[in-house]
């Protein structure tokens, strides 16, 4: 008789759980206390892939031929993030058109795991549901709906992007920036800017030490 196969589909969602897993078991298994000391290595790159030290500088020239889907993947300290981007068809899309300018922002692997709850949780949905709410097909499909909801509130909808200019974002919220010493702040919320890791054709790629509102 012939055998049916019972490896299960990997979706968007699930596959974007698996990173974040991954990432903070990797980051918990720096903390135990009985192994080696970490020795210092300079990080790994593939043919392609730069992994700069520093967030590049202001004045970088844009690269014309470049778009923001080729360098969002090359940069380790936004992985979690850049993953959400390529699951949300609506980010990559964006991301992968020459002729619609964007300003991405891009919270670290860190505030990422950092926060209170997943990007993918919503407390109304506990709320209702119970410990199940992200269970099943239906469960999927609201763990993808928040994590949509999350993922647009860092896409902004314009670049260059003008100091003080109130801009929406991919999800409809206004956002701006301050200059607060020699740092930038993404506004509301003070939200402090790392700095600037890629300028490209259709946009840039700023980081942040934390993330922008998105709440519902």
């Amino acid at each position: 008789m012939p055998q049916h196969s019972c490896i299960p589909t990997i979706t968007p969602t699930m596959r974007s759980l698996i990173i974040l897993a991954s990432l903070l078991v990797s980051s918990q298994a720096r903390l135990l206390p009985f192994g080696d000391a970490p020795q210092q290595q300079q990080p790994m790159s593939g043919p392609g892939i730069q992994l700069p030290n520093k967030p590049s500088t202001e004045d970088s020239t844009p690269h014309g031929d470049i778009i923001l889907s080729d360098i969002i993947g090359s940069h380790r300290q936004i992985q979690i993030f850049a993953g959400f981007t390529r699951d949300i068809s609506s980010i990559s899309a964006r991301l992968d058109n020459p002729s619609e300018n964007t300003t991405l922002l891009a919270p670290t692997n860190s505030a990422i795991t950092s926060l209170p709850r997943k990007p993918w949780e919503d407390p109304a949905d506990y709320d209702a549901l119970g410990a199940s709410a992200y269970e099943g097909k239906d469960g999927e499909d609201r763990a993808h709906r928040n994590m949509r909801r999350f993922a647009e509130a860092h896409v902004v909808t314009e670049s260059p992007w003008k100091e003080g200019k109130k801009v929406k974002t991919l999800g409809g919220g206004e956002v701006w920036w301050e200059s607060r010493g020699e740092k930038k702040v993404v506004m509301p919320g003070g939200v402090e800017v790392d700095g600037v890791v890629g300028r490209v054709g259709n946009g840039e790629v700023w980081v942040l030490n934390g993330v922008v509102n998105y709440a519902s």
